[in-house]
């Protein structure tokens, strides 16, 4: 049996799109026992190695069975739109331990001896101190592995959930799921996923959290438990360009037409950015890519939108075609 949510009317308006840093540091720290997970991300690997090697992760793992219940207390759903990272890690070290220990327990039973090792009997032993740990754990993890790329992270989540925003309003909620990923279907008021292990909720007027994921990747994760909001975190869109650097992506024939600095913001743009973004992103001074960006979308080339409190620069169609030596 799939792993299944059953949504009534209210649910259905109250489904949203969130963004989690937290949520892509655990799921990165997870990424670093994973090797299966390893092939879009080579180059933040080989970045991140002595950095990773420096911390002690050794309890968030156990935590992390193959296959199972994971605590939902150290990824919960996000708590808005777009939450800070400070704002979600405050959350979890606000866990009432009594719900730490049982979804503590929960975890290291499914992973055969971790209950009865050492650091298994420690965090159960004493659920307060562990959950000051785990929260120290991810914080650190978050400083070393996510922070220094989240504008490059953030804008690639903000392009999928801009993306599928459009599609939600072209075809409606029941023709979106199954885009998001094929393991993802609906029919009459469930929604399925073709997922190892049994789960199966009504949503009871909760709705549901829909959540792009840089390093979720290839897996489609459903999750949290009562009291807990229902989350589905997917793969996110764009992951085959998002470590790129910008002379593997800018066509020689574009740099010719456009010239070096307006050929490798178009070609950088394979999903909305902002301008800190694709500054960040490419290494080049924000007044340097705003001047590009005005000039290509003069042009003709490129549009932009706001999304909450930023402006998004996408390609036009000519622009899309041109990026690709289509003309």
């Amino acid at each position: 049996m799939p792993y299944q949510l059953h949504f009534g009317q209210d649910d259905l308006l109250r489904c949203r799109f969130a963004i989690s840093p937290l949520w892509e540091t655990q799921e990165a720290v997870r990424t670093l026992k994973r090797p299966d997970r390893h092939g879009y991300h080579p180059q933040w690997l080989r970045r991140i190695r002595g950095a990773g090697a420096r911390l002690d992760l050794a309890a968030v793992w156990l935590l992390m069975p193959r296959r199972g219940h994971c605590p939902d207390f150290l990824g919960p759903p996000p708590i808005g739109p777009a939450a800070t990272f400070d704002e979600e890690i405050a959350a979890v070290r606000a866990t009432d331990p009594e719900v730490a220990l049982d979804d503590m327990a929960r975890a290291l039973d499914c992973t055969p001896g971790a209950a009865d090792s050492p650091l298994g009997r420690a965090l159960v032993g004493d659920p307060a101190r562990a959950v000051r740990e785990l929260a120290d754990a991810m914080e650190a993890a978050w400083h070393a592995l996510i922070e220094p790329d989240w504008p490059r992270l953030r804008t690639l989540l903000e392009a999928d959930v801009a993306f599928h925003s459009r599609r939600l309003a072209e075809v409606g909620l029941g023709g979106l799921l199954s885009e998001l990923d094929p393991r993802l279907s609906w029919n009459a008021g469930t929604l399925a996923v073709d997922w190892n292990g049994e789960h199966v909720r009504d949503l009871r007027g909760e709705g549901l959290v829909l959540m792009p994921s840089v390093f979720t990747w290839p897996d489609v994760v459903g999750g949290h438990d009562p009291p807990w909001q229902p989350t589905i975190a997917y793969p996110a869109r764009g992951l085959a360009g998002l470590w790129a650097g910008p002379g593997e992506r800018t066509p020689e024939a574009l740099v010719r037409l456009l010239g070096r600095g307006r050929a490798t913001v178009l070609a950088a743009l394979g999903d909305p950015a902002t301008t800190s973004a694709l500054a960040h992103r490419l290494g080049l001074a924000p007044s340097s890519v705003s001047a590009h960006l005005g000039t290509l979308r003069d042009a003709g080339l490129l549009v932009s939108r706001r999304y909450g409190h930023q402006v998004l620069y996408e390609r036009t169609p000519l622009g899309i075609a041109l990026a690709s030596g289509g003309i």
